[in-house]
């Protein structure tokens, strides 16, 4: 049986580590659930599809209001685990994610995605996304 819900407690964060540290493995185990915590204080969200009790897929979001955007989703991780990717659980995560959006009142929908993440590309654009933009970054070494 699959579920698409929302990471509350401590215990589903802490479910849905080893699907976002396939896209985040930077970030160890002994990190995720205070970041998250602290992301969360500022109005980040993590939903997950869970599958026979398996964690399949999961996504960080937030709401934001943005002069360019006006109330808009922002998706800042959107991950289906290796084994689980081209099963469908990717697009029925960023399905729920889009009418959680319209939901909330959301006038857009916006995500960034790596420059070399190009299966996430297609997939993206085969969900009815354009690219609107570059995105620059600069590391400023603290």
């Amino acid at each position: 049986m699959e579920t698409i819900r929302e990471a509350e407690s401590d215990e589903l964060v802490l479910r849905c580590f080893s699907v976002m540290h396939e896209l985040r493995p930077h970030v160890g185990r002994e990190d995720f659930l205070a970041r998250v915590r602290r992301q969360m204080a500022a109005g980040y969200r993590i939903a997950f599809l869970d599958e026979d009790g398996a964690v399949r897929a999961a996504a960080g979001y937030r709401i934001v209001k943005m002069l360019s955007w006006g109330k808009a989703m922002y998706v800042d991780d959107l991950v289906t685990t290796e084994a689980a990717r081209g099963t469908g659980c990717g697009s029925r995560l960023f399905d729920w994610l889009v009418q959680k959006a319209r939901d909330l009142g959301c006038d857009q929908f916006h995500l960034d995605s790596g420059v070399q993440r190009f299966g996430a590309h297609r997939f993206y654009l085969h969900k009815g996304m354009d690219i609107t933009s570059h995105h620059f970054a600069m590391m400023l070494g603290c």
